[in-house]
């Protein structure tokens, strides 16, 4: 009878691994809202530079450099918000919709939040024409243009939202509300 013990500091042999890592495919994606966002976040960055260096640089700073850095993270915003729609990746709050088994009530839940927020998005586009209409006449402080361009930007970002939303709800219903599983799901312990 053998009475040794076992070592517990014994090495893994070679073919155990405890993470495994894969590559995931990278997809580049060639929408009108990303290269929209891609132009303003490079044009606003400029901006921000050359504030940065007529103030703290020539110590003369350009006084429109402020104003349409402030209306070009403004148009980012909406614009990259329709990015955002188009990935589904908004915030949102799913501990409700994970909780509960996949089921008939777990899609009906899914299928009236994304109906709410094609609601929300509506009236998001259609508040940004009603603004758009109503600053018209509103110059802005350092250009003589009107502050509707600058506000037309926000309402093409929202209409774009709206756009990519409905895409959203199509495509969910087409699926029938089933969410693909969670990460927590696919992890198996060894």
């Amino acid at each position: 009878m053998n009475t040794t013990p076992k070592s517990t500091n014994a090495a893994p042999s070679d073919d155990v691994h405890l993470i495994v890592v894969e590559d995931e495919e990278v997809v580049i994606e060639h929408h009108p809202e990303d290269w929209i966002a891609f132009v303003l976040f490079w044009a606003l960055a400029f901006i921000v530079f050359l504030q940065f260096f007529t103030r703290y640089i020539l110590n003369d700073s350009l006084a429109w450099t402020e104003e349409i850095a402030r209306y070009g993270l403004m148009s980012l915003a909406f614009i990259g918000g329709a990015v955002v729609t188009r990935k589904k990746a908004h915030i949102a709050v799913e501990l409700v919709s994970n909780l509960m088994g996949p089921g008939p009530v777990r899609a009906a839940l899914l299928a009236l939040v994304d109906f709410i927020t094609l609601g929300f998005m509506g009236l998001l586009a259609y508040f940004s024409v009603t603004i758009v209409e109503r600053m018209h006449s509103q110059p802005m402080t350092v250009f003589d243009m009107p502050m509707s361009l600058v506000y037309g930007l926000v309402g093409l970002g929202c209409f774009m939202m709206l756009a990519r939303q409905i895409q959203v709800v199509w495509n969910n219903a087409r699926d029938g509300w089933r969410r693909a599983p969670d990460v927590t799901d696919q992890i198996h312990a060894d």
